[in-house]
């Protein structure tokens, strides 16, 4: 797919954590303990947003700021990266393509409320929890 017509294959937009465990835990738990890479609260429809790539967004922790950027300063715009996707991989409707992440990256802990706004879509609240604990 051309990056030119990369826009005409989204369906909609939504906001994802993407957290991954750092240290000596098996690999094939990394990404996929209960609070990782959620992905929501609902999607927005690809009408909603005209442009994905002015988008103001923030995470926050506790009220403090741990990422704040604009979908502007990613390497490769929206279309870009759907091209790049589709070169590397077969694309098939419904597949989720996240961004990358700006700076900001920091531990995070049980009892911790990520906070996120994205401009168009909202907001979302996902609270971590020690997943051996898990009530």
């Amino acid at each position: 797919m051309s990056e030119a017509d990369a826009l005409d294959y989204v369906a909609g937009y939504a906001i994802c954590y993407d957290i991954t465990i750092r240290g000596p835990e098996e690999r094939s738990y990394r990404k996929s303990l209960d609070t990782f890479s959620v992905l929501g609260p609902y999607v927005v429809t690809a009408d909603e947003i005209p442009n994905p790539n002015n988008l103001d967004f923030e995470l926050t922790i506790g009220g403090e700021s741990r990422q704040k950027s604009n979908t502007s300063m990613l390497i490769f715009n929206v279309q870009k990266l759907i091209e790049f996707a589709s070169k590397a991989y077969t694309l098939y409707p419904g597949d989720v393509i996240m961004t990358g992440t700006p700076e900001g990256v920091a531990p995070i802990t049980a009892g911790d409320v990520l906070h996120g706004t994205f401009e168009g879509i909202g907001s979302m609240d996902v609270r971590v929890y020690d997943n051996w604990d898990k009530k």
